[in-house]
């Protein structure tokens, strides 16, 4: 279930502790047209996946490169949703499917080579977050439970459904045709399906945290900059799956109390 509309436009959230979060919505596995991409400025990456991914991502990127399409065709080998998402995505006259997700490569690439190398902060915690890793187990449990093991024997009529009811949820924007229209329902029925096992108390967990987290990494931000007289008006960017943001945003805007991040290390 999609909770909201599958927007197009950005939403800058100025935290009450100075500086803002803005939440770029995207949609995973293709390039986004530049019209639809974020164009402001920005002081600092936040990615909503841990710095064990942020590794992988550089490294995938380099495999690509070596063998293009590598990616592709084991996630369409696989027989899993993102399997099927990479299906839909083929059939439409977009700018994909791409993996590693290009829009968020593109981003942490630019993070590390500009201005030598800009803050980039991992927001999914690491496994030796004893919290994270009692979220991560709960997590799968309820997607190995029995019902859930069932419900897979449906999965090709569910999405097809989840796929048509998104649609109504798009949309319109002057950049947006049809075909970027229809792979953003495809992305949301990826979506729906990837948190389809999780129950509401286990989102709301997931999402309480990362708001607390990008609050964290935003005031790091603006720390480190100590010395700029325009520390408070520090940005710090957020790509987000387009299916993902409304929940995403009313976690952030319910100002969680900041849990301290620092930008990773390189």
């Amino acid at each position: 279930m999609i909770n909201g509309e599958l927007r197009w436009e950005t939403v800058v959230l100025e935290d009450p502790l100075g500086g803002r979060i803005v939440l770029w919505p995207h949609l995973p596995c293709v390039r986004m047209p530049s019209s639809l991409r974020y164009r402001g400025r920005w002081n600092g990456l936040a990615l909503l996946f841990s710095l064990s991914d942020l590794s992988e991502w550089r490294q995938d990127a380099t495999q690509d490169k070596e063998s293009p399409g590598v990616h592709i065709d084991a996630a369409i080998a696989s027989g899993t949703v993102l399997g099927r998402l990479m299906k839909d995505l083929k059939q439409y006259d977009v700018d994909g499917p791409k993996i590693p997700d290009p829009e968020q490569l593109r981003l942490l690439l630019h993070a590390d080579n500009a201005r030598g190398g800009m803050p980039i902060y991992a927001i999914e915690p690491d496994l030796d977050d004893s919290e994270w890793v009692e979220w991560l187990e709960s997590s799968a449990d309820k997607q190995a439970s029995m019902s859930n093991l069932l419900s897979t024997l449906t999965t090709s009529r569910r999405w097809k459904q989840n796929r048509t009811r998104a649609i109504s949820k798009v949309t319109r924007n002057d950049s947006v045709d049809a075909d970027l229209g229809a792979a953003a329902a495809s992305c949301a029925a990826w979506w729906i399906e990837e948190q389809g096992a999780l129950t509401e108390e286990l989102l709301s967990r997931r999402n309480a945290r990362f708001a607390a987290r990008l609050r964290g990494s935003l005031a790091d931000l603006i720390n480190s900059r100590v010395d700029d007289a325009e520390a408070s008006e520090c940005t710090l960017l957020v790509p987000v799956h387009q299916a993902w943001l409304p929940s995403l945003e009313a976690a952030v805007a319910a100002w969680p109390d900041p849990e301290p991040v620092s930008m990773e290390v390189r």
